[in-house]
């Protein structure tokens, strides 16, 4: 838990999440005896991740579509996500709580110096408002939709995000029974 956050201090969670065109079909409820509909479905494993920064507290976020997750991707993300930061909240204190995969603590990472990170504990993925936020992405943009292509899933994901607002993230990624603020 993080304590005593002032004004010049800002908090985001970090996470990724991979999008695919291997179908996400969701349950419905049909009536008894009535012809189901057969549901069109790609079982295919093409993909990306979407790298996202959400501070929960003004619904501030920064997001990137990537190739796969690695320290590499991750070091561009870092790269950019700094700028935004320098941008939009510049010589403020920055916490970058994230969990403990291996390319968040590679001995390659290149750590701006305008983030400290904080790592979650191991198997608490309940700590990370993200974690609300993918939920809520996929249950709007791919849950019952077959894509035949990658990028008509990378178009529906980006037009997506650009509609969301700052109270949008608040109220997808609520954070009040993390943090003592």
């Amino acid at each position: 838990m993080v304590k005593n956050l002032d004004k010049d201090t800002q908090i985001y969670f970090f996470d990724e999440s991979r999008f695919g065109t291997h179908s996400n079909i969701g349950h419905g409820w049909f009536k008894k005896g009535k012809v189901r509909n057969d549901l069109k479905y790609k079982l295919g494993y093409k993909n990306f991740y979407l790298y996202s920064s959400i501070n929960p507290i003004s619904g501030d976020s920064f997001s990137l579509i990537m190739p796969n997750v690695n320290t590499d991707n991750f070091n561009v993300y870092l790269e950019n996500f700094s700028q935004h930061l320098k941008k939009h909240h510049n010589g403020k204190k920055i916490f970058f709580i994230m969990d403990g995969a291996g390319w968040h603590k590679s001995k390659d990472l290149k750590l701006p110096q305008n983030i400290e990170f904080i790592i979650q504990p191991p198997y608490s993925p309940e700590l990370n408002p993200v974690e609300k936020l993918w939920q809520f992405i996929k249950r709007h943009t791919i849950k019952n939709k077959v894509f035949d292509k990658l990028k008509d899933i990378e178009n529906q994901l980006c037009k997506f995000l650009r509609n969301m607002t700052e109270n949008d993230y608040k109220s997808v990624c609520r954070i009040d029974n993390i943090l003592d603020i």
